[in-house]
């Protein structure tokens, strides 16, 4: 039980990254790592919070608007909040607004991109807590999960944000799984269930034809300028 709710925690994990990718990178550089580490310890703390508020509030399933619960308002919620994220992010990358805001030294705010990385990881923790729950009622497993789980996604956090941000292909890639994400999310609130192999597997496969691609430039470019050597000799 404890592995297969790492599992999930860890699964959870790669949207936790993409989101913090997007989000830190309209920070300035030297406060981007400080606000990986502090947004990922304050959303793990919020994990455990949401954890105990549900083991008391049984009822946060139960219908109070329209058939909807409280979980199901929040998924939508979030759901809409992470598509308008990651379509405003999109139109940044294919505008070039970033170059442009970086010239201008426009930046987002640290203190509200804590925030959007706490309520994030919100969003996407209510169902992974919901079932933990119903996997085990030892407290401190689920606890030792989500702590082991955080601990794995701070130290891979860095290098996987910059790589995806060092290349525009991936950073827009990455964007369209959120999109995928985010009306996965709304439609779990309409009570659409979605199977999770749907998403994970399309997006396994499109980043490997990404990688592929990559390398295949990586190569070619390796190959001009060993042609280029050449014709110099």
């Amino acid at each position: 039980v404890f592995a297969l709710i790492v599992g999930l925690e860890l699964v959870l994990g790669v949207d936790n990254i993409l989101v913090i990718t997007i989000l830190v990178s309209r920070l300035e550089e030297k406060y981007q790592q400080r606000a990986r580490i502090i947004g990922l310890v304050l959303a793990m703390v919020g994990r455990i919070a949401l954890l105990f508020l549900l083991l008391q509030l049984t009822e946060l399933t139960n219908p109070v608007f329209m058939d909807l619960s409280v979980r199901d308002l929040i998924l939508i919620g979030g759901g809409l909040f992470l598509l308008y994220k990651a379509v405003k992010e999109i139109h940044h990358t294919i505008e070039l607004k970033d170059e442009h805001d970086a010239a201008s030294n426009v930046k987002d705010s640290f203190r509200s991109v804590i925030i959007q990385i706490v309520l994030l990881d919100m969003v996407f923790s209510v169902d992974s807590v919901i079932t933990a729950i119903r996997l085990t009622d030892v407290v401190w497993v689920i606890v030792t999960a989500v702590i082991l789980a955080f601990v794995v996604i701070l130290i891979f956090a860095k290098p996987i944000g910059e790589f995806i941000i060092a290349n525009p292909a991936l950073k827009i890639l990455a964007l369209s799984f959120l999109i995928t994400i985010g009306i996965t999310i709304f439609m779990e609130g309409l009570h659409k269930e979605i199977p999770k192999a749907y998403i994970y597997l399309p997006m396994g496969f499109a980043l490997f034809v990404e990688l592929l691609q990559m390398r295949y430039s990586k190569n070619k470019q390796e190959m001009k300028k060993e042609d280029a050597v050449k014709n110099l000799d």
